[in-house]
């Protein structure tokens, strides 16, 4: 009988360690900024951007670390994800709702990588509270190892493929793998950004693990969102797109969603921030499977999709939404507010 057993745990710990690992990204409310950690099926940690500072006011300086919304908010969802240290930061832009909280982050965890486009704009610097919050950010990267990502550069991220699509006003010339198709959706002309000294300079990447793709632009908007969708999609299909922009009115063009044609997309809106009628009307239209929102948005009024799929009803809790991925394609999305849980199969 003991030997029986003992041959018995071994073939379960080989079939357990031959079990295919997953993707796990954590959409965290920072009430309409951004953070997105992701952990790579190799343990690998993949921070994109770090929401505010202090409270999260705009213009809002480091205090506390222990008592940072939005740096705590970050520490609870790597903790659940069993993250003891961010591997790789990758700030989109210099906006204080992007880069704010990194001094507070990292006085609670380590950070081994910095990504970024490196500069602040000089129509951005001209707005003191964002050349305040990037000096702070160039204090905690001075030294670090840095990269300065190109469109088209693959990031080091073991277990998944990490291909940058835009960075610094640059987007991909040439399609990825198995894109190009014509966007017959395509305008004359890109949506004007509402902000045209940062946003469009987002850094954005297309993560890939197996069949399943992931695409986050950060704040992408204006001609550089544009030329990603049209005239072709440089993209192709993604399973889950992270809105631009908070889901703000300039990201509302159905040819964008025309270009990804995501199976569901996430909403990293506010209550009062992000969330725009406009692109909301553009989500019912779409024909997507399913919109999750971080929040549910005062703006949008009754074109809010259902609650169950609303991570935070107002601004008195930070629930995330998780997501975890596999490389067949198949996902499954959870609302930590209600514990909700929805498998997508593979197609």
């Amino acid at each position: 009988m003991r030997m029986k057993f003992a041959l018995g745990l071994l073939a379960c710990v080989s079939v357990c360690d031959a079990a295919p690992r997953s993707l796990d990204i954590y959409f965290i409310d920072v009430e309409g900024g951004q953070s997105t950690l992701l952990v790579t099926p190799d343990e690998q940690s993949f921070l994109i951007d770090t929401g505010y500072a202090g409270q999260g006011e705009q213009d809002a300086v480091p205090g506390d670390p222990a008592k940072a919304r939005d740096a705590n908010r970050i520490v609870a969802a790597a903790r659940d994800a069993g993250v003891k240290q961010i591997d790789y930061l990758m700030i989109t832009h210099f906006h204080p709702d992007h880069d704010g909280g990194v001094v507070e982050l990292s006085k609670r965890m380590p950070i081994r990588h910095f990504v970024d486009h490196d500069t602040l704009s000089p129509d951005a610097a001209k707005d003191a509270g964002t050349k305040a919050a990037y000096e702070r950010y160039l204090e905690v990267r001075k030294g670090q190892p840095h990269i300065v990502p190109k469109p088209g550069d693959r990031l080091p991220l073991s277990g998944v493929q990490a291909v940058v699509v835009s960075s610094a006003a640059a987007t991909l010339t040439q399609p990825l793998p198995g894109a190009g198709a014509t966007n017959s959706m395509c305008g004359s002309a890109a949506t004007p950004p509402r902000d045209a000294a940062e946003n469009p300079r987002s850094t954005g990447v297309m993560i890939t693990l197996g069949k399943f793709r992931f695409l986050d632009v950060g704040d992408l908007t204006g001609k550089p969102l544009f030329d990603l969708a049209c005239p072709r999609s440089l993209t192709g299909p993604v399973d889950v797109y992270l809105v631009a922009h908070h889901g703000g009115p300039d990201v509302a063009d159905p040819a964008l969603f025309a270009a990804f044609k995501p199976r569901v997309a996430i909403m990293n809106n506010g209550l009062k921030k992000g969330g725009a009628k406009n692109t909301y009307d553009a989500l019912h239209r779409v024909g997507l499977e399913d919109v999750w929102q971080l929040h549910a948005s005062e703006a949008a009024g009754e074109q809010n999709f259902p609650a169950e799929r609303i991570a935070n009803l107002d601004e008195t809790t930070g629930h995330w939404i998780k997501l975890t991925a596999h490389a067949d394609g198949s996902f499954q999305i959870v609302n930590e507010r209600t514990g909700m849980a929805k498998n997508y199969p593979a197609k």
